[in-house]
């Protein structure tokens, strides 16, 4: 089983998701995160002053799949949350790691079956 957790422009989740849920994925995590990468935020003006957004909003999504839908994920989601052919600095980052064990609370399944 793997984690895999991908960090994307917000406006790129809904299409992520489809993406997803096509592939047999039936469950995710999503949460609003803040952060900076290789951009290192940007600047902005409100009202004729400009300042520094130091930290851009970004989606988290996190989800745990059978390790061999592990690389379909990967690839689905690096093709739905580029922003364009070449891609733009900016558009994200995608993290796998074993998952070693998981257990649905609800019925005691565990490892695949509880995916």
């Amino acid at each position: 089983m793997k984690f895999i957790t991908a960090i994307i422009k917000p406006f790129k989740l809904d299409e992520v998701r489809e993406e997803l849920t096509k592939l047999g994925v039936q469950g995710l995590t999503v949460t609003e995160v803040k952060g900076f990468g290789r951009q290192k935020g940007h600047r902005e003006i409100y009202r004729g002053a400009e300042y520094a957004v130091s930290f851009v909003p970004k989606i988290k999504i996190e989800v745990a799949v059978a390790s061999d839908l592990a690389d379909s994920v990967v690839q689905s989601i690096t093709k739905t949350a580029k922003s364009s052919d070449a891609g733009q600095v900016g558009d994200g980052k995608i993290f796998v790691m074993d998952l070693e064990h998981v257990v649905r609370i609800r019925t005691g399944e565990t490892d695949n079956a509880a995916l």
